[in-house]
């Protein structure tokens, strides 16, 4: 079998024990949350991160990793095997991709025995974390890492997005939707949906009044997407800003319509969840486009 690496990072949003099931190398995002940073070194508790948010009115600010931080990173990982794959947070939202790509290449050319494929996911949150798991499963198969790199560059337009957010005030400051778009929407309880395209930006595709028309569209988005896909949809991923009971309420409706019955849900992270704010829910699939 070809031994290397699976990495990503804390933008897959996966639990820590799939982590470390797995053996996955994790590159930490930082973010300030009330003029702390938080990393690899330091971390804040999921709930008190939207506590802060929900309760105290806090925005925390994100930044990328940087070409440096990226070979430390690599480094660090080439110690346990000398061919990594890195499943990277989606280019069309951080210039962090680029900066691995860099770092990848100057390793390479320090050590011509390292081999470093970067695959541009094109996701975020759980969206990069179905692409992590797709990686996983195809591993677990045999396969070789360019293999693997190979059919997760055909899987990117396939890997579907598509979400909700409850106050539209985090998207305005995201530079998503404008300030009065924000302020009446709020005001109408006017819920966006987007999605996130084949190059990787969020993309607002329709608009519903009220929370449960707004998590009814996500399935039925799902129901539009996965017609000849169904056989594909092993896993169904959805993620959530500290709202279970949303996420499990799409959960229930899949399986309803769909008799899907695996599942992974898991809380959206600081680095995301500082854009998208509280309430959010988000449902990744493979379809047949994004």
């Amino acid at each position: 079998m070809d031994s290397f690496k699976i990495i990503t990072n804390t933008t897959a949003d996966l639990p820590l024990q799939y982590i470390e099931e797995n053996q996955l190398g994790l590159v930490y995002f930082n973010y300030i949350m009330d003029g702390i940073s938080y990393g690899k070194d330091k971390e804040l508790a999921w709930k008190e991160f939207y506590r802060l948010m929900r309760e105290e009115g806090k925005m925390p600010t994100t930044s990328q990793v940087n070409p440096q931080q990226y070979k430390e990173y690599f480094t660090a990982f080439l110690k346990e095997d000398k061919n990594l794959l890195y499943i990277s947070f989606s280019s069309g939202l951080s210039g962090s991709c680029g900066n691995a790509l860099l770092a990848a290449e100057e390793l390479m050319e320090e050590d011509g025995e390292r081999h470093i494929i970067v695959v541009d996911s094109k996701c975020a949150s759980m969206g990069e974390g179905l692409f992590v798991y797709k990686a996983v499963q195809m591993k677990k198969q045999g396969k070789t890492m360019e293999e693997t790199a190979d059919y997760l560059n055909q899987l990117v337009p396939h890997l579907t997005h598509v979400f909700t957010v409850d106050d539209l005030n985090h998207l305005y400051r995201g530079g998503r939707v404008s300030r009065a778009a924000a302020v009446v929407g709020t005001i109408a309880a006017i819920k966006p949906i987007l999605h996130v395209d084949d190059e990787g930006y969020l993309i607002p595709i329709s608009k519903v009044r009220g929370r449960k028309k707004s998590l009814n569209a996500l399935v039925d988005y799902m129901e539009e997407k996965i017609k000849g896909y169904a056989g594909t949809n092993d896993m169904i991923f959805i993620s959530h800003g500290d709202a279970l009971g949303d996420a499990e309420y799409v959960k229930a409706e899949i399986e309803k319509r769909f008799g899907m019955k695996e599942f992974m849900i898991n809380h959206i992270g600081p680095t995301i969840g500082a854009h998208s704010g509280p309430g959010t829910i988000a449902l990744f699939f493979e379809g047949s486009s994004r």
